[in-house]
């Protein structure tokens, strides 16, 4: 255990930020910072809970369920459950936020490259993602030791300058309360806990020991936490401080080049990109291992389903940004609520479960 937690800690922590750290986390933040202005902070609270606690709370039901998906969601019945999740694991998958992914990486991508256009980035990305999937052992050690610290040391770099130029942030006459409850809201959009009960199970199943690892894994998701709710709340506070107008999606992109520089905004833009596609292997991997196993139950190669998933990611994602936020919102309001509370219950009935089996 002491091997383990000297030389796996610090990577599997990057490499669990690294997951999460995608698109919405890239852009909501920075939306409510520019447009709560001085109340930045309250909205990033907000956001916090359901976008940082939450997920870490799912993340750890999981874990203590040993990544079952049957089981976590099986409390709703067998049918129900597997429907379900596999509508959440789509959402997060091909028919969502992996395809939304590809669609902010290419938004911070244009800056450097103005006239490359959206289908041919993400054809090219998906196949960078097909490559990736086939060598998938290597993913984590990506994650972990090299593109998280580079993203970390850029993204931080940033958000120093940011808060360090700029003006006072403007102030805003919404009541805290509404403002608290707007970034709540907004939370749901980063999806967070939908990735959270999935990405715990993929986890589980790269690393070798499960029993030795789950401690661990809790841990380096709790640093994982902490590096988002400090990133959000960086990004709040920049984009309060400086007065950008571009359409959300071009949002990260236009504020790295008006604190950064040319040069250091490249860099930033760079790093960014290279995040959200971390984060599109990522939930590829989830799904693919989740229709292989709970949907085809082996009936068809795990090649066969990379490809077909990656077809779709392309397709979706030629939606563009809006397209695909019109298409999520209203499942992420109807469906979230109810996702935060089997969490908690499944999470009580283990805890309970386990309680009693410890004093008998």
């Amino acid at each position: 255990m002491r091997a383990f937690s000297r030389f796996q800690l610090i990577p599997l922590s990057f490499s669990i930020f690294a997951m999460f750290f995608g698109a919405g986390n890239v852009l909501f933040p920075l939306i409510l910072g520019r447009n709560e202005g001085d109340q930045a902070l309250i909205a990033i609270l907000g956001l916090s809970l359901t976008a940082v606690v939450m997920p870490i709370v799912g993340f750890i039901a999981m874990l203590l369920y040993k990544g079952d998906y049957s089981a976590f969601f099986g409390r709703i019945g067998r049918i129900p459950g597997f429907l379900i999740a596999l509508l959440i694991i789509s959402l997060l998958g091909p028919l969502g936020s992996a395809p939304r992914c590809i669609v902010v990486a290419h938004s911070t991508f244009k800056e450097i490259f103005p006239h490359c256009n959206l289908p041919i980035f993400s054809a090219f990305t998906c196949l960078l993602i097909y490559f990736c999937m086939i060598k998938k052992r290597f993913v984590f050690t990506l994650l972990g030791w090299i593109l998280t610290p580079l993203l970390l040391i850029s993204l931080f770099s940033f958000i120093l300058m940011g808060l360090f130029t700029g003006s006072d942030a403007p102030v805003s006459t919404t009541p805290k309360i509404q403002v608290f409850f707007h970034g709540l809201q907004e939370g749901y959009y980063t999806m967070d806990l939908l990735a959270a009960l999935f990405f715990s199970s993929t986890i589980l199943k790269t690393l070798k020991n499960k029993q030795r690892s789950t401690a661990m894994i809790i841990c380096a998701s709790l640093i994982g936490a902490c590096l988002l709710c400090i990133t959000y709340v960086g990004f709040g506070k920049i984009a309060a401080r400086h007065n950008i107008t571009q359409d959300n999606v071009d949002l990260l992109g236009a504020l790295t080049m008006k604190i950064a520089g040319t040069h250091g905004g490249i860099l930033v833009c760079i790093t960014v990109a290279l995040a959200c596609f971390s984060t599109a292997i990522a939930l590829i991997m989830a799904f693919t291992q989740f229709i292989q196993k709970e949907a085809s139950k082996g009936r068809f190669s795990d090649k066969t389903i990379l490809v077909i998933t990656l077809l779709i990611t392309f397709f979706v994602s030629t939606f563009e940004f809006t397209g695909i936020s019109i298409f999520l919102g209203p499942i992420l309001k109807l469906c979230y609520p109810g996702l935060i509370l089997l969490t908690f219950v499944n999470l009580g009935a283990k805890l309970i479960t386990q309680k009693r089996k410890a004093r008998d």
